[in-house]
């Protein structure tokens, strides 16, 4: 078999190069090249060398891919149980929700929770001494207003129009609106009384109606209100105010927390809650119901709230949200439901700065009870210091009259050492003068 000129040359490349390089791999074969049968070729092809041997490379390092194995001295460590506190858990407040009741099977409404610990927190703030207590409607609220001078039939004729001019106006201008008209409002003839009652009211000019109330809010259209109001009840309540909710809410400017105020105030009779802008704000804010007006809160409030609080969260809303929780500027720092965690509405910046003030408070108060006391420690010290000073003066005083008693021993004993020194002495003048007489 005849090879070509190529293949006769590359292998006398491989035979030369082969006898100086030592074989390294032996994985393919070389059936592809085709030698010829010289000598030459089979001392080829008894090797068996790849044909990429035939050109010589550097060695590269090999990389292993895994870290060398190195003798690591390993330690039993006991594990400590980390001592950082887990965050308290959050309560879970619930608005108030439909339900059905478990004995009955009926519908109901489940009030919120916390609701009575939140109501407890405002009526103690709401208490005299509490940082609630003395809003306007303590003193000026429409069950104040009417005169207590004036007969049962116009003291409701005050507390209805007190109503009537209380929307959208202060508390502080509608009870001097409501002075005026009790005191300057003209006789409807000469030698009546002056003062706010139905008479007067029907007799009274518009224009002079409207410039002594020109002070409260919508006072044009109050005017009208208050002058048509006189009318309907001259005629068809015999000059008294209505006794029903739906008596009252059919006078003009007359809305249903006029009507439940009224009713309860005047007649003395809760047959719902009055919720103004305080009240429907304050519960939303709470989270109570998510009611979009006033009357909307009060059917919320109803279906849950005791009926024996209906008359009462009026004034404790209406004074919560005139001193603490106000429209706008929030006393969030003052108020017992932030400080306790129960308004989730409450500024927590406001909140935060407050009970840091209170904590400094308190230990600057122990600090001087501790000071007091130690005063108090140091007075008794002194005391029974004192007393052992006088204990010991005592002693001296004793000592000393042991002294004095002991030198009147010694005086004693001296006088009688002078006595028998003077006996001995009459002794001895006798024993002379006895002497003297035998000698004669």
């Amino acid at each position: 078999m005849r090879s070509s000129r190529i293949s006769k040359d590359t292998s006398k490349i491989f035979d030369y190069v082969s006898d100086s390089v030592a074989p390294r791999r032996t994985t393919r074969s070389l059936s592809r090249f085709a030698f010829a049968s010289s000598p030459s070729s089979e001392r080829g092809l008894g090797r068996s060398d790849d044909i990429e041997d035939a050109i010589p490379r550097a060695k590269r390092r090999r990389v292993s891919s895994e870290s060398p194995l190195k003798a690591v001295k390993t330690e039993l460590v006991d594990e400590v149980p980390s001592t950082t506190r887990s965050p308290p858990k959050k309560r879970a407040r619930k608005p108030a929700r439909k339900t059905t009741d478990p004995d009955t099977g009926e519908a109901m409404v489940a009030p919120p929770s916390d609701w009575e610990d939140m109501y407890s927190a405002v009526k103690k703030m709401r208490q005299p001494g509490g940082v609630a207590h003395g809003a306007a409607v303590d003193t000026m609220g429409c069950e104040r207003l009417a005169d207590r001078n004036a007969s049962p039939k116009d003291q409701r004729f005050h507390t209805l129009i007190s109503l009537m001019l209380s929307s959208q106006t202060k508390d502080t201008v509608n009870a001097v609106v409501m002075k005026k008209l009790q005191t300057e409002l003209p006789a409807h003839k000469p030698g009546a009384p002056v003062g706010l009652n139905l008479d007067n009211v029907l007799a009274v000019d518009p224009n002079t109606l409207n410039q002594m109330i020109w002070a409260v809010g919508f006072h044009n259209n109050k005017t009208k209100y208050i002058k048509q109001t006189a009318v309907i009840l001259r005629d068809a309540w015999k000059g008294d105010i209505p006794d029903t909710i739906e008596g009252l809410t059919s006078l003009p400017g007359v809305g249903p927390k006029m009507a439940y105020l009224c009713l309860s105030v005047a007649w003395d009779r809760t047959e719902g809650i009055g919720v103004d802008v305080h009240v429907h704000r304050i519960t939303n804010l709470w989270g109570w119901n998510k009611s979009k007006n006033p009357e909307e809160t009060r059917l919320a409030l109803q279906s849950w709230l005791p009926r024996d609080k209906w008359r009462e969260i009026n004034w404790l809303l209406v004074g919560f949200g005139q001193a603490v929780c106000l429209p706008v500027g929030r006393r969030c720092g003052d108020c017992d439901l932030g400080l306790q965690g129960l308004c989730k509405a409450a500024d927590r910046k406001k909140v935060l700065e407050a009970r840091r003030v209170k904590e400094e408070v308190t230990v600057e108060r122990v600090e001087v009870g501790e000071k007091v006391e130690v005063k108090a420690e140091m007075a008794e010290v002194k005391a029974e210091m004192a007393e052992v000073k006088a204990e010991k003066v005592e002693v001296k005083a004793g000592k000393v009259e042991v002294k004095a008693e002991k030198v009147e021993v010694k005086a004693e004993k001296v006088e009688v050492k002078a006595e028998k020194v003077e006996v001995k002495a009459e002794k001895v003048e006798v024993k002379v003068e006895v002497k003297e007489e035998e000698q004669v």
